[in-house]
């Protein structure tokens, strides 16, 4: 037994030693394995991935490869070299990676549905007419909930709040009301996926302390068994967007197991984006008084027939373009949104840089891009990358899309909602629900914070690679009622 156990701890050791000794070969990215064996840039990676990556690029340039827990990462950070990444489906493969996160965080395996098919059930859920009757819901809905929340108060009276909290309450509880099927527990699911989502970056990376491990788990099933649409418990006519969802599930042939935890995933993509957007969005007008006035100068040039939020709620983003807000959210999401895109190499593969230089990565390898060092904070394509400005993005009162690096212009200069055929297929009504709510705020409620000389917290930096990076704290903000929506 003894013997069994010292010949299979020295078969791990020869295989740990010889994955160790990788060394770089002609025409392959510079490689830093860092100096743990195995682990190699593991934890600098999962603290800080922005500070380290950063680092990285100094030494090495737009491309190199790194060691992470065992895994070897090629990191491209020269936008205009991600199309020989992006539009690659037969050397690199986005599925099994992504499969693998999904397992670990939502305990969910789907198995039986094509990407391609799925998708393709998105798309046509969230474009179109379907996109049209979901921004209509989700407008009235935040009308409702805005009303709700600010009832029993008078106008006079100020209510103190965080304004991460006011921001991700408000457009969860209307997002889950448009999209899911309940009418009675928003508030509950709310409270339960702050408590799991607060996780979700340590679920992803296996690095959760014991009670943590125990807290994430009661949180997925409760949140399993909050969102268990009716039709499973045999009673439901009703036509929501889980509904449908719940019909495509089964004709792709996926038990009632396995369709209440896609029901937390969808949970989770829909509605874990829009109220972080929206709290950096009003914290950069906050703290930014002339970017505030242009904003609300905007809207009030607006011509409303009624604002009221006694009447029946109208969506002013029908009838009006916001090139001031348009250009305020893609500054706020170039800041903010730290996606990453990662693929893993199936077939050996040269990639031909812009510059015309060719590097070869191996099969087994991981390729990954990271749009939020470059090309969002990238200086030679955004001056003063770290600041914000609101106008940013405008020329002329129009949206600005000309950007340059090296003389080229680029076709990617922000990518908050991923690229290409793997684009976010929610952008649009993700996008069209953040400006509802900002307007509708600015339109009904007096906002300002408890301290005017207060900043915005940092960013939380474990969040790097999920979407919409959080904060590390809250910005302390109080409100009230306008007498009158003339008061913007």
């Amino acid at each position: 037994m003894l013997w069994t156990i010292f010949l299979l701890l020295n078969g791990l050791l020869i295989l740990v030693l010889l994955y160790s000794t990788r060394t770089r070969q002609k025409n392959e990215p510079p490689l830093d394995k860092g100096f743990l064996p195995w682990l190699g840039h593991a934890l600098e990676f999962g603290k800080d991935a922005a500070k380290f990556l950063s680092r990285m690029k100094d030494r090495h340039g737009d491309i190199f490869t790194i060691r992470v827990a065992g895994k070897y990462v090629t990191v491209l950070l020269d936008p205009n070299s991600f199309d020989g990444v992006m539009n690659d489906t037969v050397c690199l493969d986005f599925t099994r990676s992504k499969n693998q996160v999904i397992q670990r965080i939502f305990s969910l395996q789907l198995p039986s549905i094509k990407p391609s098919a799925e998708r393709q059930w998105m798309e046509q859920h969230f474009q179109g007419l379907n996109l049209s009757k979901l921004c209509g819901s989700m407008n009235s809905n935040l009308q409702k909930l805005l009303l709700s929340d600010q009832s029993g108060c008078s106008p006079s009276e100020w209510r103190q709040d965080g304004l991460f909290n006011l921001c991700y309450s408000l457009l969860f509880r209307a997002g889950y009301l448009t999209l899911f099927e309940k009418r009675d527990n928003a508030t509950e699911v709310y409270n339960e996926f702050r408590k799991f989502d607060d996780l979700l970056a340590k679920l992803a990376r296996c690095s959760l302390r014991r009670d943590e491990s125990k807290t994430a788990k009661l949180s997925r099933e409760r949140l399993w068994e909050l969102l268990t649409p009716e039709c499973l418990r045999g009673y439901s006519e009703s036509n929501s967007w889980q509904q449908k969802y719940h019909h495509f599930l089964q004709k792709e042939g996926i038990d009632a197991e396995m369709q209440k935890k896609a029901l937390l995933l969808q949970l989770w993509t829909t509605q874990c984006n829009a109220g972080p957007a929206a709290f950096w969005l009003l914290g950069f007008l906050l703290t930014h008084p002339e970017a505030m006035e242009a904003v609300k100068s905007e809207i009030r040039g607006h011509t409303l027939q009624d604002t009221s939020l006694q009447r029946p709620p109208i969506n002013p983003l029908e009838a009006h373009s916001t090139p001031v807000l348009d250009s305020v959210l893609s500054e706020t999401l170039r800041l903010t949104a730290a996606v990453m895109i990662r693929r893993e190499v199936v077939h050996g593969k040269v990639l031909q840089m812009a510059n015309g230089q060719e590097y070869h990565l191996r099969r087994g390898d991981v390729v990954c891009l990271f749009p939020f060092l470059s090309p969002q904070m990238d200086p030679q394509i955004h001056q003063e990358p770290q600041i914000f400005k609101y106008d940013r993005f405008l020329t002329d009162r129009k949206m600005k899309d000309t950007f340059y690096k090296d003389g080229k212009r680029l076709k990617y200069y922000t990518m908050p909602w991923g690229a290409g055929s793997n684009i976010c297929v929610g952008k649009e009504f993700a996008v069209t629900a953040i400006k509802q709510f900002v307007i509708l705020l600015l339109t009904h409620l007096d906002l300002e914070m408890c301290d005017p000389e207060d900043k915005l917290p940092p960013v939380n930096t474990s969040r790097y690679g999920f979407g919409m990076l959080q904060p590390d704290g809250d910005l302390q903000v109080r409100h009230r009622l306008k007498n009158t929506q003339n008061e913007i």
